[in-house]
């Protein structure tokens, strides 16, 4: 006989029993016996006390790889690389030391999101509705809706704008780009998709490759001049804000959390998920840093020729490669890195639209099953998507616009989910890894500091603008 714990009471399961329900259940049920889960996770502590190989090291952290990398890459969309762009096309590089004091902050916010996922075993909308209610949750999951929206329409914008510079009509870009999303939603696996994510998320390294190719020839003086905090011009602000709502996203802390629990990663994956997602917003933040200062050093230190000079259209970014590439490389570079930033992003973000209403409507995360076995998750996802492609074909002329708007939009919505993510982790967690102290204390400054500091810029820069300073 088996004596298993759960929930302040003694469950009594014969082997023989426990086995018989686990091979009748059904298997297209997304739940799983919670007390099977217990059991995995104490079996897994007691794996995970005993000394790893580095050969074994490795094995685990790349059977756990995917959740955190694939929302990091995904954190550096369309609209980021725009916003990086233009962020150095305009103030130099006076915005790269936000950028590198970020890593923490979205680190931080994301590491929160494990825990959940590991110890709770359900995603962000779910725990918002069991603690605090149907009417926080879909507070919750309304500001991910629309952020979700706003990020689409931000992810097509790019894939438009790249087929602008090769002469393909904004509406069969447009078209393309859908048609991908929704062939790679029908492949029938997350891990799959997840998979397909990463692999095109991986060309945004390209632009790495361009900021190495401009250093050399960027000047100490040049450089030295471009760190400057104009805090006091709208303009400015409005980039700051942007720079902010491009870096800690409201999906991404719900994508992460609801990944880890499709992933089905457990206690002794904890160790693993924290450093692949250190990792990641590592890597997500040398892509802003290197699109900063490719236009930066291109763009703003007066490399291009005056008629180039500034960024108006997407195209126009890709003129800050050329000077260094050649006319038909630099396309082609900045292509693969917008288009490896919009189809990831594209991917991560209408897939959590879907589960985050999933898990408060009640069709749950239903990525392995087909479009006749979850009809919500597929309503949802073309909605979304549908809704994205309208806005890009009306406001086309405006895509840069749209990208840095759509950057602001996140900057004043994202407390919302910090807030949340703070509460259920001093809160709703068991207390070996329930956030306290000075830790707590800590988190729960740099997400007021960021939070306030996001507001205010976004709204002095609206204020400044409408009033004409």
């Amino acid at each position: 006989m088996t004596s298993i714990q759960y929930i302040g009471k003694t469950d009594v399961i014969s082997p023989r029993s426990e086995e018989k329900n686990l091979l009748s259940s059904d298997t297209t049920t997304p739940s799983r016996d919670p007390r099977f889960d217990i059991e995995m996770d104490n079996q897994a502590i007691n794996e995970e006390s005993k000394p790893k190989t580095p050969g074994q090291w490795i094995i685990h952290f790349l059977m756990v790889l995917g959740p955190g990398l694939a929302v990091m890459l995904a954190d550096t969309d369309a609209g980021c690389l725009v916003t990086a762009a233009q962020s150095g096309a305009t103030w130099g590089y006076s915005l790269i030391p936000l950028n590198i004091i970020l890593i923490p902050v979205v680190f931080a916010a994301q590491e929160l999101t494990i825990r959940l996922a590991i110890y709770r075993k359900k995603g962000q909308a779910e725990l918002i509705m069991e603690h605090y209610g149907k009417g926080w949750a879909w507070f919750a999951t309304a500001v991910i809706l629309i952020t979700c929206t706003g990020a689409v329409t931000s992810e097509i914008s790019g894939i438009m704008g790249v087929g602008e510079i090769f002469g393909v009509p904004y509406w069969a870009s447009a078209l393309i780009m859908d048609a991908f999303l929704i062939s790679v939603v029908l492949t029938g696996s997350y891990e799959r998709v997840e998979k397909i994510a990463i692999c095109v998320g991986l060309f945004e390294l390209v632009f790495v490759v361009t900021m190495f190719m401009v250093i050399p020839s960027i000047t100490p003086q040049e450089f030295v001049s471009g760190i400057g905090f104009p805090l006091t011009d709208p303009n400015y602000l409005s980039l700051v804000a942007a720079n902010i709502g491009a870096v800690v996203m409201p999906w991404m802390i719900f994508y992460q959390q609801s990944a880890s629990v499709e992933r089905k990663l457990q206690k002794k994956d904890l160790k693993m998920e924290r450093i692949e997602t250190g990792i990641g917003a590592c890597l997500t933040q040398l892509v802003m840093v290197a699109g900063i200062v490719t236009t930066a050093g291109t763009i703003w230190d007066g490399h291009l020729p005056s008629e180039n000079s500034g960024i108006d259209q997407i195209p126009d970014i890709s003129a800050a490669i050329t000077p260094h590439l050649g006319s038909v490389a630099g396309r082609i570079l900045f292509s693969l890195g917008m288009i490896g930033g919009a189809m990831i992003g594209a991917i991560v973000v209408t897939i959590t639209a879907s589960w985050t209403l999933g898990e408060v409507v009640g069709f749950g995360r239903s990525l392995d099953k087909s479009p006749k076995d979850a009809p919500g998750f597929f309503i949802v996802y073309l909605t979304i998507l549908a809704i994205a492609t309208a806005i890009c074909m009306i406001l086309r002329k405006n895509l840069v616009a749209i990208n840095i708007t759509v950057e602001i939009m996140n900057a004043v919505l994202v407390p919302v989910v910090l807030a949340f993510t703070f509460l259920l982790s001093t809160r709703h967690l068991p207390e070996e890894v329930k956030m306290k102290g000075i830790h707590k204390v800590v988190v729960g400054t740099v997400f007021v500091i960021c939070s306030v500091f996001g507001i205010f810029s976004a709204v002095w820069a609206t204020v400044s603008t409408i009033q004409g300073d």
